[in-house]
């Protein structure tokens, strides 16, 4: 009965996360090269998960939490402020933490989400620095509404 019970409730949160994901591509700066698939899946209202999987020189994984703020001038638009850890597998791996700032557009018609931002990082293993070049643009495609 438990085991039924954690896979039934393992099901009901994946497929909540499933209705509300939007996967799409982000090129630009990234820490594994400069195009990543793009995910992002809902925490809760004004929240969420944004991922990347970059490849390049090397393969490299950002994963943010972000904070959603909707201006007051329209419903399409939205900025984010994030951070998380990354990490960059090369020879040798790289480990650090990367924040995020950007603004969001999403088309009333279509399912599709534009954006635009900026992610510095701060690298702790391998070597220690701060990286500010970070800009990207990504379009994602739009699976559920928010």
């Amino acid at each position: 009965m438990k085991k039924l019970f954690l896979i039934v409730s393992a099901i009901l949160i994946l497929s909540s996360c499933a209705l509300s994901q939007e996967v799409g591509i982000r090129v630009g700066e990234i820490s594994g090269g400069k195009g990543a698939l793009d995910v992002t899946w809902n925490t809760a209202r004004y929240n969420r998960i944004h991922a990347d999987i970059s490849f390049g020189s090397g393969t490299g994984v950002d994963f943010l939490w972000d904070l959603l703020y909707r201006p007051l001038f329209s419903k399409q638009w939205k900025w984010y402020l994030g951070a998380g850890p990354y990490a960059k597998f090369v020879n040798p791996v790289w480990l650090g933490a990367v924040g995020e700032a950007g603004i969001e557009y999403r088309f009333k018609k279509a399912p599709v989400a534009m954006g635009f931002d900026w992610r510095p990082f701060f690298s702790i293993i391998q070597s220690t620095g701060f990286t500010a070049e970070g800009y990207g643009l990504n379009i994602r495609y739009v699976f559920g509404r928010r």
